[in-house]
Order: C-alpha cells, then structure tokens, then sequence
C-alpha cells in the first residue's frame, strides 16, 4: 500500500490532467499574460517531478532539456503540447517506483544534493509538488475560460473513492498486514 501522501500525489496528477484534457495544442500554447502557457505549465511541473523524485532521490535526470526550458526563473515559451506531455508522462512513469518505496520513515528523511543533507525533508517535497499542482491546475482553469472553454472538469473530482483520507498509521497496519499474509513478517 502506498503512503497516504503519494496516494493524494496521484489524485492531484490525475486531477491535472483532468484539467487540461481536450485542449488542442493550439490554445495550450497560447499566453494570456502575465500567465504561462498550458503547456509551458505541463512542462515545469514535469521539471519539479524531475528534480525531486528522480534527480535528489535517484540521482537521475531523463530530460536535461526540461531542466533549463522549465525550472523555476526559466524564460516563457509556448512548448508543443505533445511534446511537455510526452516528457511528463515519462518522468512521472520513473518517479512512480521510487514513490512506492516510501515508508513512514522515508518523508522525515532529509534530502541528499550533491553528497550533502539538505534542510528539506522528502515528506516537504511531497506536499510542495502536491500544492504546486493545485495551483497550476486553477491557474490552467483561468486560462481555459479565459480562452472561452465550456464544459470543464469541476473541482475536485471523486477524492472520496480515488484518495480518501487515510492516516499514516493506517498505511503502516496495512503493510504490516499484507507482509504478514504473505508470511515475510
């Protein structure tokens, strides 16, 4: 069973694209200023994926590119949808292993850059991305209706049954079952 908090990473990934499914490549290029891009949007937050769950915790970067055209500070531009999602897609795909690794304890843990602890714990990276997602979400919202599109996802989609609340604790009991079932513990 996953940790609580990448269970509710999932919803808010499958509850951005919710958001931007159905828009033609054309109008996810388009800025409405001072705003980004859908696209560019898609982009940086396939960057701070990247960065966090691959580049701190695996060492690993799949998409050099991403890293400059979408970080935090990067310059506007009006990427190819297909493209950003492509990218995102994969780096979310290679994050995903690593996530199912994560234990009670793994959150608390600092992060390493370049052989050295950080002050941020994975636990705190979880929720930026988490909060980061909401926000680009609302922000593609605007931009959506901005651009005159009706008939769009409505807030918050089924949290009840896709990611409900469970405590930590009840992931650990869950584990613990499940390892017990399978006689390892």
């Amino acid at each position: 069973m996953s940790h609580p908090l990448v269970d509710q990473l999932r919803f808010t990934r499958s509850e951005f694209l919710r958001g931007v499914k159905g828009i033609s490549d054309m109008d996810a290029r388009k800025r409405i200023l001072p705003m980004n891009c859908i696209s560019w949007n898609i982009g940086h937050l396939a960057w701070q994926e990247q960065r966090y769950f691959l580049y701190f915790a695996q060492g690993q970067v799949l998409f050099p590119n991403i890293n400059q055209e979408f970080a935090y500070g990067a310059p506007a531009s009006t990427p190819a949808l297909q493209e950003v999602l492509h990218a995102w897609q994969m780096i979310t795909a290679a994050a995903d292993p690593w996530l199912d690794t994560l234990t009670s304890l793994k959150p608390e843990e600092h992060v390493i850059n370049k052989g050295r602890p950080t002050a941020r714990m994975y636990g705190n990276l979880l929720q930026r991305v988490i909060y980061h997602y909401w926000y680009h979400t609302g922000e593609n919202m605007a931009i959506r209706q901005q651009l005159g599109h009706t008939h769009l996802a409505q807030f918050v989609g089924n949290i009840d049954r896709q990611a409900p609340y469970r405590s930590e604790g009840s992931a650990g009991r869950q584990q613990k079952r499940t390892r017990a079932a399978k006689g390892d513990g």
